[in-house]
């Protein structure tokens, strides 16, 4: 097991200049260091090591070698490391999940999951934290990822996207709020996206013959930073709350995507007609449909029936905050936990 107390492990934090200072020249730094696992956190602060990266990979041929972590953009990594096509292979770190805490669901929909946000002391901390969190972003990730981009108007941005958390993407009334054009909001969109901060989530497109909503849906990935952004305390702040379904739909679907198949894609359904389905997960056989309802007695409108009809779907899912699940018809009433552990649902989990 790697660790700090391993002396076959060495991490270098490029944040630290005196970490920073022993990768001048990095060539002899790695071949000095080649039977050590070297974990390299920040690397989008000296984009210039891929190209060593690969030339010490290609040499020594040791897989695994080098751990690197990067947690401005991941656009801005991937372009970055494409030197290393074929000699590195991507893993998205989550938040805690709920299927790794397993218990105190309200305190992690509450705090969301990053670590000091969720084990903090007291509420108070907890928000304290989350509110550090977005500035420390805003100030310091977001003049480093584009010097074209206003880290002001990105706060008025994520502002606005609170408040619209989960509903349909107006590129266009975000425009004018802002004062900028269609364009720019694209690029601000695109950058808190591949900062792992926004989630677009797509519309369903398919061979039918229904006014489909073509506009994605936008979500703060974090349920404990979108309270943050609007301001809300604790849990008893968060259920009162005009958001508190909207941020029970995302906390789900935060909880469910990171850990599907990469195969399975996933959408939501929408049509003029009412029709409506919260998320649709497809296999090459099958659709699996999901409602999400905050209610301890959960009841899907009547737009998911007409959706499930519309798309011919048989296994649908309502998850809510249930201590057990029951069945009604072709609906399965479910707790998030025994959605994930549920044998059937095996084939779209990793």
């Amino acid at each position: 097991m790697y660790g700090r107390e391993n002396p076959t492990f060495l991490k270098l934090d490029l944040e630290r200049p005196s970490d920073l200072r022993k990768l001048d020249d990095p060539e002899s730094f790695f071949s000095e260091n080649r039977d050590r696992l070297i974990c390299i956190d920040e690397i989008q602060r000296k984009q210039d090591l891929f190209p060593v990266i690969r030339y010490i990979t290609d040499k020594e041929s040791l897989p695994g070698q080098f751990l690197i972590l990067g947690s401005a953009s991941r656009d801005l990594i991937r372009q970055s490391s494409e030197s290393l096509a074929g000699r590195i292979s991507y893993l998205e770190l989550t938040p805690f999940l709920h299927s790794e805490i397993n218990q105190h669901i309200r305190q992690l929909h509450s705090r969301g999951g990053f670590p000091r946000s969720y084990l903090a002391e007291s509420d108070r901390q907890s928000l304290e934290w989350r509110l550090s969190f977005v500035r420390d972003f805003l100030e310091r990730d977001i003049p480093f990822m584009s010097s074209r981009l206003s880290p002001e108007v990105i706060s008025r941005l994520l502002q606005m996207l609170g408040h619209c958390h989960g509903q349909l993407l107006n590129m266009s009334t975000i425009a004018r709020s802002l004062g900028v054009d269609n364009m720019s909001v694209k690029r601000y969109l695109d950058l808190l996206e591949g900062a792992f901060i926004i989630r677009k989530l797509p519309p369903y497109f398919g061979n039918l013959k229904k006014r489909l909503v073509k506009s994605p849906k936008i979500y703060i990935r974090d349920s404990g930073i979108l309270h943050a952004l609007l301001q809300i305390p604790d849990w008893n702040g968060l259920v009162g709350h005009p958001v508190y379904g909207f941020s029970w739909e995302s906390f789900c679907i935060e909880n469910i995507i990171p850990q599907l198949k990469p195969e399975i894609r996933y959408s939501f359904y929408r049509t003029s007609n009412g029709g409506e389905i919260d998320l649709i997960l497809e296999t090459a056989s099958e659709k699996i449909a999901l409602e999400f309802k905050v209610s301890s007695a959960p009841k899907p409108e009547k737009g998911f029936g007409i959706a499930l009809n519309d798309l011919g779907i048989g296994r649908a899912w309502v998850i809510a905050p249930l201590e057990d699940g029951y069945t009604i018809g072709n609906i399965r009433y479910s707790p998030l936990s025994q959605f994930i552990g549920n044998s059937d649902n095996r084939d779209i989990f990793r």
